[in-house]
């Protein structure tokens, strides 16, 4: 533990300097990639948005946001584990075969997609952010602290950023919803019922977290458990039902 807060004060005081060509290399990758999603994604007739091309997305934003990370010192361990979950979700929406689907979508539908899958990027980038409190907790309690624990900030930090991730993701996916609600026409023949009911699950999920935060200061393990099962009801809601959709019944929402 007194490795990992050594490591967190010197990561504090480290400049920037250091950590520019990995940004500028980070930069590139982000355009490329960019450049490849608009041209999968943005075609003649409509939206591309198959399951592989929205989980492209989610990785490129996930790449984007774990860059700004790395501009503070003391979440730069951080961005560094992140990175390689937006190149795998890269590495899947590159490599998937799916039906080739495409949408004429309305401004408003538009915006409920962009809030949707943000949504989904912040509540992803969450669960792993969870996932590695777990692993971390794991290891103080083993009093056998591995390297995991020098390159990651300390757990309180952790929590915090975990927190301001999951308000955020709630204000997010509350819009999400409700929108839906209001501009998805004939839900039942758009097979976006058990989606829309497993969103709000999730919501609630992580509201009650929130408030469980504030009225009674949950942290810690509650707070990872809590974190991932409303990450499990999201999944579910709407990769699953994608899935079985796409790859099982050949077809999509709308």
């Amino acid at each position: 533990m007194l490795a990992s807060l050594r490591f967190a004060d010197a990561g504090e005081r480290m400049p920037l300097g250091p950590a520019i060509p990995a940004l500028l290399i980070g930069v590139i990758g982000l355009g490329l990639h960019l450049y490849l999603l608009a041209d999968t994604v943005l075609t003649d007739d409509g939206l591309g948005l198959s399951l592989t091309n929205v989980v492209s997305i989610m990785g490129w934003q996930i790449a984007v946001i774990a860059l700004i990370a790395a501009l503070r010192p003391r979440i730069r361990g951080l961005s560094a584990l992140l990175l390689p979950v937006a190149a795998l979700a890269a590495l899947i929406g590159s490599t998937g075969q799916v039906p080739d689907f495409t949408q004429k979508l309305s401004w408003e539908m538009r915006a409920h997609i962009l809030v949707s899958v943000v949504a989904y990027t912040l509540m992803s980038i969450g669960a792993a952010i969870a996932a590695l409190m777990a692993m971390q907790d794991r290891s103080l309690r083993s009093r056998h602290p591995g390297r995991l624990l020098r390159v990651l900030p300390p757990l309180e930090t952790m929590e915090q950023v975990l927190f301001a991730t999951i308000h955020v993701g709630v204000i997010l996916l509350t819009l999400s919803v409700f929108s839906g609600l209001i501009f998805v026409e004939n839900a039942f023949a758009q097979h976006l019922v058990h989606k829309t009911v497993l969103s709000i699950v999730a919501l609630v999920v992580f509201s009650l977290l929130l408030i469980g935060r504030w009225r009674f200061g949950w942290r810690g393990r509650r707070a990872i458990h809590w974190t991932l099962a409303g990450y499990a009801v999201l999944l579910l809601a709407y990769f699953g039902s994608r899935i079985i959709l796409e790859l099982v019944l050949g077809t999509q929402w709308g």
